[in-house]
């Protein structure tokens, strides 16, 4: 899967470690940022990678929940109703701009992304294995999108917020863009199969993580909730709300996806340390007067982590 990233999406490591950790782990990512940093590219190099069936949604404001989940069609010379799925019934689906569909579609991706199963007419459709949400929103433009409730920001395992590309990235996807690298249907000589995919996730789950690295994640989502306890005062009072335990099981799941990429069968602090920002970026909800101030999140969850003694 790595070779795959590295020939079609030039730098981006963070984004790179982040989808396959989320793969790994089984959950779902958000990815913020200014359209052009190769988010669709990655998801579409990721599903070819395991030869895994791929959708792309592209989110509007008149998208119905039909439209993803799947409806009725009547069958009029047999006089029957037929069940047409919907592209979420896939492996690996990005929902490019999320925010730009409304509420109601919105809920109805909470139960695939949650249930693994959507609900057509009565009757439960499970999702394929393993199944992946890919979603993307831009926030630079707020016109015409709605915005996330806490609740659906919760159920992504992750979220990665990417930045523009350096100088000698950027000269490297010119220079690729003139080869043809993009043009190419390029193929792993040896593909990973979706077999292989299930047999990482199960592998995953087995990685060991010793009490002390359970009790340090424990502390850091413990602080989240109550953060003038670690922080000073000023900081912790633009703290609205912290994370839930849904943050705890998300670090440890990613802690141990994270430790299997790089080859270990154990997860250290370091793992936790690194996934900080991801797991609890989206989760830690901060005041009005934090954006005023222009403090972010981020900045809070690296205070916090700060001052938490290493175990």
């Amino acid at each position: 899967m790595s070779a795959a990233f590295a020939r079609k999406v030039v730098g981006q490591q963070a984004l790179r470690t982040s989808i396959m950790t989320a793969l790994v782990a089984g959950g779902h990512i958000l990815l913020e940022s200014v359209p052009g940093l190769a988010k669709s590219t990655a998801a579409g190099t990721l599903a070819t990678a395991v030869q895994a069936e791929f959708r792309r949604i592209q989110c509007t404001p008149d998208l119905l929940p039909s439209d993803i989940l799947g409806t009725q069609i009547y069958d009029a010379p047999n006089s029957r109703f037929v069940t047409q799925l919907g592209p979420v019934h896939a492996n690996i689906v990005l929902l490019d701009e999320i925010n730009r569909s409304s509420a109601k579609t919105q809920s109805a991706m909470l139960e695939a992304m949650q249930e693994r199963q959507t609900s057509i007419g009565g009757t439960i459709y499970p999702l394929p294995e393993p199944f992946l949400v890919i979603a993307t929103q831009n926030p630079i433009e707020q016109e015409g999108t709605y915005l996330l409730p806490e609740a659906q920001l919760d159920r992504f395992l992750l979220k990665e917020v990417l930045d523009y590309p350096n100088p000698a990235d950027e000269f490297e996807i010119l220079r690729r863009i003139d080869s043809g690298v993009f043009d190419r249907d390029d193929h792993d000589p040896d593909p990973l199969t979706l077999d292989d995919v299930r047999f990482i996730q199960e592998a995953g789950q087995k990685v060991f993580v010793a009490d002390q690295v359970r009790q340090y994640l424990i502390a850091i989502v413990q602080a989240t909730r109550n953060p003038a306890s670690v922080i000073n005062a000023d900081w912790a009072r633009l703290v609205d709300y912290g994370a839930s335990p849904r943050a705890s099981i998300a670090f440890l799941q990613a802690a141990r996806a994270l430790a299997l990429l790089q080859g270990r069968g154990y997860v250290i602090p370091e793992d936790v340390k690194q996934l900080s920002r991801r797991v609890l970026g989206h989760r830690v909800v901060l005041t009005f007067e934090a954006d005023a101030l222009e403090v972010t999140s981020w900045q809070i969850i690296d205070a916090i982590v700060a001052a938490i003694p290493t175990p």
